[in-house]
């Protein structure tokens, strides 16, 4: 499996939240790495309030979160449809498990994982079976309160694999197997432009594609084909001092540049231009 990711795609204004923030993503345990994109951890210690905005992925979160005043809770997050915004000010702390899209259900396979988009919920509520009591019990405190890296690690592993449908980790799911694999393809190929020459090319109908997207992604494929645009768009932005938007409308397939901008506009809430500036 590869490492995790090095880039900041989805991250607004990404230099300078990590310019406040200390940001790390490590690997999971060899079992977990066929469901799991990384761990990641931040921790801050802001003299002023700070606001983060994320343009999610297409990928289900566990999130273990400790902020000022406030106890500390640990929640299934999932995919999220919209921009994400928090703010962190003094001191804290947080702690997640990125899932591959398509690697969240051989976890929690009672459920479709449409039925977790755009929600967020508490561990137990997704993991209620009493065969998971072992994992939850004293996770909280164990992922939150150790200063050391590895072993926040290690306790998000023994939580991953007391989960699964007996209590003892993800079991092989080849509807899994083929969700993931068809995402990442999405994802790393910019000629995917359109549903349903993708599903020819996959040999699937349109509509197959769609249910095993609902059942193990939790968003449609058009849906996934226009975030990842915006991601890498919002990346060029930031990365960039001079983006020639039409280029890059062409490029991630768009009819022109209005329709590029139409979408960041919506999903970021400035125009690219806008935003570049900042």
């Amino acid at each position: 499996m590869p490492a995790p990711r090095q880039d900041t795609r989805g991250i607004v204004n990404a230099a300078d939240l990590l310019s406040r923030v200390r940001f790390r993503r490590h690997e999971p345990a060899p079992r977990l790495r066929p469901y799991l994109e990384h761990y990641w951890l931040i921790d801050w210690d802001l003299p002023q309030p700070y606001a983060t905005h994320v343009v999610p992925h297409p990928s289900v979160n566990i999130v273990f979160q400790r902020y000022a005043r406030q106890e500390p809770f640990a929640e299934v997050a999932g995919v999220g449809l919209d921009l994400f915004s928090q703010e962190i000010t003094a001191v804290g702390r947080v702690c997640g498990v990125q899932f591959r899209p398509g690697g969240f259900r051989p976890f929690a396979p009672q459920a479709p994982v449409a039925e977790w988009t755009g929600r967020r919920l508490a561990l137990p509520a997704v993991f209620p079976d009493p065969a998971h009591a072992p994992a939850l019990a004293g996770a909280l405190d164990a992922v939150l309160a150790p200063d050391d890296d590895h072993v926040r690690v290690a306790a998000l592993d023994a939580l991953l694999l007391g989960l699964g449908p007996h209590g003892r980790g993800p079991e092989p799911d080849p509807q899994a197997d083929l969700a993931m694999t068809l995402v990442d393809r999405i994802r790393r190929d910019r000629s995917i432009r359109r549903v349903g020459d993708f599903a020819r090319d996959q040999e699937l109908p349109v509509r197959s594609l769609q249910r095993l997207f609902a059942a193990y992604v939790g968003v449609g494929p058009k849906w996934i084909i226009l975030r990842y645009r915006i991601h890498e768009a919002l990346e060029r932005a930031e990365d960039e001092r001079a983006v020639d938007w039409a280029g890059l409308a062409a490029d991630l397939g768009y009819a022109d540049q209005a329709h590029l901008v139409r979408d960041f506009t919506a999903t970021i809430g400035v125009p690219p231009t806008v935003h570049a500036a900042h």
